[in-house]
């Protein structure tokens, strides 16, 4: 099944439940948009079979790996937001994939610079909530990536 997107999403939607997709997403976004480290663990699986490849850090394999990548990001001195929109979810049983867009800002001091990246998101059912297994992220025009690299590293 196909579920097509009707309003972006924030991390700001309440409640938020993690036993539904929307609300997975909604808590990845929260977490990552409030540097929650903890509920960011919450929101991925805990497994070495967990991989995430994205403009910043390459491909990363496990969850000790990507955890590294969301401490770089959440103790730089940038501020970053980001929405998910544009995107669609589809449900396969036990798994669903979210494919679509981010887009959001990049503040370091007085400079701002937007966002825009494509992005897929694949959640796995465990224990009961959707636990995040494997997300890919990577941004269309080679010099905003080129900025953003140089302004978070």
């Amino acid at each position: 099944m196909i579920q097509l997107a009707v309003a972006p999403i924030t991390g700001q939607e309440i409640p938020i439940d993690p036993r539904e997709p929307i609300g997975a997403l909604a808590e990845f976004y929260r977490a990552f948009n409030a540097r929650d480290l903890a509920l960011m663990e919450k929101n991925w699986a805990s497994s070495d079979e967990v991989s995430m490849e994205n403009t910043l850090g390459g491909i990363k394999r496990g969850w000790n790996e990507i955890r590294q990548s969301y401490e770089h990001i959440f103790a730089s001195r940038s501020a970053i937001r980001i929405e998910l929109y544009d995107y669609t979810i589809h449900d396969f049983g036990e798994t669903f994939l979210a494919v679509g867009r981010e887009r959001g800002t990049l503040r370091i001091e007085r400079h701002v610079m937007d966002l825009k990246i494509r992005t897929s998101r694949l959640f796995q059912l465990i224990g009961g909530r959707w636990r995040q297994f494997h997300h890919h992220g990577s941004v269309e025009d080679p010099e905003l990536l080129a900025r953003y690299q140089a302004a978070v590293h």
